[in-house]
């Protein structure tokens, strides 16, 4: 007798267990793992306080293309609330000398986008197909942009004020954005070497698949922050 009672415990179990799975409460559909929706990539070591400054501040000349400030952009809404472009003070001052640079040559710079929130990070990997996710930063890893430390930008004449044309659109995902794109006219391929060379010479490095992003030589040196630009400029930085 007690023999055919643990047996048909033993039978049961499998029901039983299907039972408490259907019983106990599921994610919904599309929720992330509680560790990566907790928010950014823990890092271990020392960093560099961050001292986040608003361009515009050390530079007025230097225009801004905020595009995810409006739905002009690849994921066909605002994910800003706000236009503004900040990066680490020693980046910031960089790219303010290499916009001087090139008003001796009768160009500025303009500012598509630097420092960038972690979050909006991870929702433009949740919104880019698998194919293309060189143009985009894995969340996991966090972005230079989340560091203050990298900046999209492009040209714009002097003399005019309208934006130069490149070989390819600012955040086109296809060949023609990689920094090697032999196509495009003459122009446009000096334009882009116009662009890399003044970078260069202030300490930034051109990401390849993308003309228009620079990263700033420290970028190692600070963390990965989800700070919005509210957040930013509440806390009292971009002041000299």
């Amino acid at each position: 007798m007690k023999y055919t009672t643990i047996a048909s415990a033993r039978a049961l179990l499998p029901a039983l267990l299907c039972a408490l799975a259907l019983l106990t409460p599921q994610p919904p559909a599309g929720a992330r793992p509680a560790q990566e929706a907790a928010g950014p990539p823990k890092e271990v070591g020392v960093f560099r306080p961050p001292d986040l400054v608003e361009l515009k501040r050390l530079d007025r000349t230097i225009k801004l293309d905020i595009r995810y400030a409006t739905p002009n952009n690849f994921t066909g809404r605002a994910v800003y609330g706000e236009a503004r472009a900040f990066l680490q003070r020693p980046a910031a001052e960089a790219l303010v000398r290499a916009h001087r640079a090139l008003g001796k040559k009768g160009y500025g710079v303009v500012v598509f986008d630097g420092y960038r929130p972690w979050s909006v990070t991870r929702l433009f990997w949740e919104l880019t197909p698998a194919d293309k996710k060189q143009f985009v930063a894995d969340p996991s890893k966090g972005s230079r942009h989340n560091r203050g430390c990298a900046v999209d930008l492009t040209l714009y004449e002097l003399k005019t004020g309208r934006q130069v044309s490149m070989p390819g659109d600012y955040d086109e995902m296809s060949e023609r954005s990689h920094i090697s794109y032999a196509g495009g006219t003459p122009e446009q391929r000096r334009h882009r070497e116009l662009l890399r060379a003044a970078m260069q010479a202030e300490g930034f490095n051109v990401y390849e698949p993308e003309w228009w992003h620079y990263d700033y030589k420290d970028w190692r040196a600070y963390p990965i922050l989800d700070l919005s630009f509210a957040e930013v400029g509440g806390a009292g930085t971009g002041r000299k």
